[in-house]
């Protein structure tokens, strides 16, 4: 059967043009927000297969998209590599921090830890569960965004985190070092247990001066590649690396992913230009367009699509879909591209 995120990913020519969206099981869900009431805490849902399992299918019940993505949090390796974690309300996360080589080298790699085995059951959940045609996204975060929550403790301006990671004192290198380690050991755990692409998401890339972007966001990201296809060979990588404009290009070469994510402002096709045959690009509708009106949206989206062909693009946002966005609105966004599929291109 076709399924045409994985595709678009192995070179081949899809039937239509794939479509995922990040952060689609989300607040902007009546059905999301009832299920983490019952769940108590943003945590618990995460560490909980059955509930975890159902916010991920729910935006497939809702929208006629090619691709499931693990509901899960990217700060799932720190926890599981020791350190306390907990998400306050309108707050965010709140991670225990380290700032020596002592409080490192203590860090665990995560192998057989609750945290990760619990998201393998949720995986093996969504797996059973969904349907042949749809693909099904598992992620981790770069190393360079988590050690960046390690150092800081939560949501900041990482000033503190782009300081030792310039100084690079031999505690920065060795938490980069077991982050790769843990975040290998992480997806090849999901696709043990049944994810058929991953992401690595660098959602704070654009924050490191060009000069250290090999070292400390590409040269780690390449490096987690290698380590799952050591063991998969040739096996679907997605990167995103947010925030680093006319690089989007570079960030791609340099890991040897399948397909780049692209965020919005950023020109697709241009992107597209400088990567090797057969890499794909990702994105890259600007998530506040989706508050705006039904004609708006339909128009934006046709100039994405305009713009790339379908075997070398998968349709998705520049970034996550914000909490105001009302569920109708992501369904003109998913009927436009399916009418860009048929022929239909009526604003």
């Amino acid at each position: 059967m076709d399924t045409p995120l994985l595709d678009v990913l192995t070179g081949q020519v899809p039937n239509r043009r794939p479509i995922w969206l990040m952060r689609q099981a989300g607040r902007y869900l009546p059905e999301y927000r009832a299920v983490r009431s019952q769940a108590g805490s943003f945590l618990s849902l995460c560490y909980n297969p059955e509930l975890a399992c159902e916010v991920t299918l729910q935006p497939l019940r809702r929208y006629d998209i090619d691709a499931a993505i693990l509901f899960s949090d990217i700060l799932v390796v720190p926890h599981a590599m020791g350190l306390t974690l907990d998400f306050l309300e309108g707050e965010g996360p709140r991670l225990q921090t380290v700032a020596d080589l002592s409080a490192v080298k203590s860090l665990s790699n995560g192998a057989g830890s609750k945290e990760f085995s619990a998201v393998y059951e949720t995986v093996g959940r969504v797996r059973h569960a969904l349907n042949a045609n749809v693909g099904f996204i598992g992620f981790c975060g770069a190393p360079w965004t988590v050690a960046s929550y390690m150092i800081e403790g939560g949501s900041s301006k990482r000033l503190k985190a782009l300081e030792i990671a310039t100084d690079n004192p031999d505690w920065f290198s060795l938490l980069m070092e077991k982050l790769i380690e843990s975040s290998v050991i992480y997806l090849l755990g999901q696709i043990a247990a049944g994810v058929q692409v991953v992401q690595i998401f660098d959602s704070w890339a654009g924050d490191v001066p060009r000069h250290l972007r090999e070292r400390v966001v590409t040269g780690p990201m390449k490096r987690i590649v290698d380590g799952v296809r050591s063991v998969h060979t040739g096996f679907p990588v997605i990167v995103f690396a947010r925030g680093v404009g006319d690089e989007h290009g570079v960030v791609a070469r340099a890991t040897d992913a399948s397909a780049v994510g692209v965020e919005q402002d950023v020109g697709l096709t241009d992107v597209l230009k400088s990567l090797p045959g057969g890499v794909g690009v990702q994105g890259n509708l600007a998530p506040e367009l989706l508050l705006e009106d039904d004609r708006r949206v339909r128009s934006e989206v046709f100039k994405v699509l305009d713009g790339v062909p379908a075997e070398r693009h998968i349709f998705n946002l520049g970034h996550g879909i914000v909490p105001q966005v009302r569920p109708e609105t992501v369904s003109v966004l998913v009927k436009a591209v399916r009418d860009w599929d048929s022929g239909l291109r009526d604003v």
